[in-house]
């Protein structure tokens, strides 16, 4: 019997990565899940401690080191990367925050979770992803090409540099026999949407706000054999929006 497919993704504790996982570990994927936190207990899937990576994807120096804990619990194998890990900071009372209030510190820590980690990991594990044939993915955001009611200055730019990313990882990492695309959510009804993110819905030209898991089964689409000709692109899922 042939090992699993293996996935490697961040951000997974809620929303769409929450979703990725249960997608994933449907398909009979071993799912390695990153998280700044220890894994939960009352997780309802398999996979357990053993395939969780407690990373601080703000700080380089953790993101770089823990590298090469990750290759050992890989033990070789990787199909999939997905870069689905994000921050998003608001003012004191929730309010957007755009490139005049943002404070630079918090500008950085943006960038280094939303951006910078993702070179990191697919620069430290291009190896594995080689030999698999795998895929990337990075999930920006609907933020990265317009200015969001909700979204600040930040987020937004870090996304808009992780598209730009995604282009030039598929170049770079195409000879290997990597692809590497893109997924750029607009609203999806998760737990951390912002006050007044549904009424949005009305202007949306489906009508309603998306679900994770209609996210989840595209960045699966995109690690899967239907789109094995498929590299550099960025798929927009926002019912629309963006028309």
């Amino acid at each position: 019997m042939s090992d699993p497919r293996t996935i490697l993704l961040t951000g997974a504790s809620r929303g769409i990565g929450h979703a990725t996982v249960r997608k994933f570990s449907a398909e009979g994927w071993r799912v390695i899940t990153c998280s700044r936190h220890p894994f939960p207990k009352e997780c309802p899937w398999g996979g357990g401690e053993e395939n969780h990576v407690q990373i601080d994807l703000a700080d380089p120096n953790d993101t770089i080191e823990k590298v090469e804990l990750i290759r050992r619990k890989l033990g070789g194998r990787l199909d999939a990367l997905v870069n689905n890990a994000g921050v998003s900071p608001k003012g004191p009372d929730g309010e957007r925050l755009n490139t005049i209030d943002t404070d630079l510190r918090a500008w950085g820590h943006v960038f280094h979770v939303n951006f910078f980690a993702s070179v990191v990991l697919a620069r430290g594990l291009k190896q594995e992803l080689a030999e698999t044939g795998g895929a990337v993915v990075n999930v920006t955001s609907i933020a990265g090409s317009r200015v969001h009611p909700f979204a600040g200055a930040a987020y937004a730019t870090s996304k808009a540099a992780l598209k730009a990313l995604t282009r030039e990882m598929a170049h770079d990492f195409g000879p290997l026999g990597v692809r590497v695309n893109a997924i750029a959510p607009g609203e999806i009804e998760t737990d951390i949407l912002s006050p007044g993110t549904e009424k949005m819905a009305e202007d949306i030209p489906l009508r309603r706000l998306g679900q994770a898991e209609e996210v989840a089964n595209t960045i699966y689409f995109l690690c899967s054999e239907g789109s094995t000709y498929i590299s550099g692109t960025e798929i927009e899922i926002n019912g629309g929006q963006h028309v």
